[in-house]
């Protein structure tokens, strides 16, 4: 484990202590926000103005709200973090964006390879440690998944199927990884998570479970979503 002479320096501030809820009023952050949340308003219309907007809602939600001071402090409250950036906003963005994006396979396996490396214990202390490096983490992370989402919504049912089922199966292992491995292995955690009655690995086990179940279920129910529309009642009438 770390020393804890060590300071880390992430960019939502050092780790809160218990009951301490610190918004984050990075006046950049703010201003790009409501930029292209203008922009949104302005440029779209109807079902994709409304997923734009609420897309981003959520993610004000992971860089504004205390949120973004607590993954300061527990690993699981980052990992809430990264499921609502890859499994909440960037649906919402896909919805949102024109246009139909193509190779649903290398998106999927993009996906769950920027997740799993940013979840490497080294890439995540980078990421910790610098502004820059936690930019290009969340840039990636939203990227990637908002590829995948648009890839799968414009692939054909079955494939699209396939694609969230594999996506749910790399987020449900990494989780399982977490869950039961025998040590912490989060540096920038090792301490930070005592003043929120947690222990370093029973924070990691949290994160794993919630990648696990909560964090899975949402890749599994559009799989079954779209899955649905293929053998619902205008399916017949579709294939006609």
């Amino acid at each position: 484990m770390v020393s804890p002479a060590l300071t880390w320096a992430p960019y939502c501030g050092p780790a809160p202590d218990f009951g301490e809820w610190r918004w984050n009023l990075d006046p950049v952050l703010i201003l790009l926000l409501v930029a292209v949340t203008a922009v949104i308003g302005l440029r779209l219309q109807g079902q994709r103005r409304a997923l734009g907007l609420a897309a981003m809602a959520v993610l004000a939600i992971g860089f504004v709200s205390p949120l973004c001071a607590l993954s300061s402090a527990l690993f699981s409250a980052r990992t809430v973090h990264h499921v609502l950036l890859v499994a909440v906003a960037a649906p919402l963005l896909a919805g949102a964006l024109p246009g139909r994006f193509r190779g649903l396979v290398l998106a999927t396996a993009t996906q769950a390879l920027v997740f799993w490396g940013w979840h490497a214990p080294a890439a995540y202390a980078a990421a910790l440690s610098s502004d820059l490096v936690y930019w290009i983490m969340q840039a990636s992370l939203l990227v990637s998944a908002v590829w995948f989402w648009c890839a799968a919504r414009a692939a054909s049912a079955p494939a699209a199927v396939a694609a969230l089922l594999a996506a749910m199966l790399a987020m449900g292992l990494l989780g399982a990884v977490l869950t039961f491995a025998g040590q912490a292995v989060y540096e920038p955690h090792a301490y930070s998570t005592l003043a929120w009655g947690l222990t370093p690995l029973e924070d990691q086990q949290a994160a794993g479970l919630i990648m696990w179940a909560p964090a899975a279920a949402l890749y599994l129910a559009a799989a079954l979503w779209r899955l649905g529309g293929l053998l619902g009642p205008d399916a017949e009438a579709r294939t006609a």
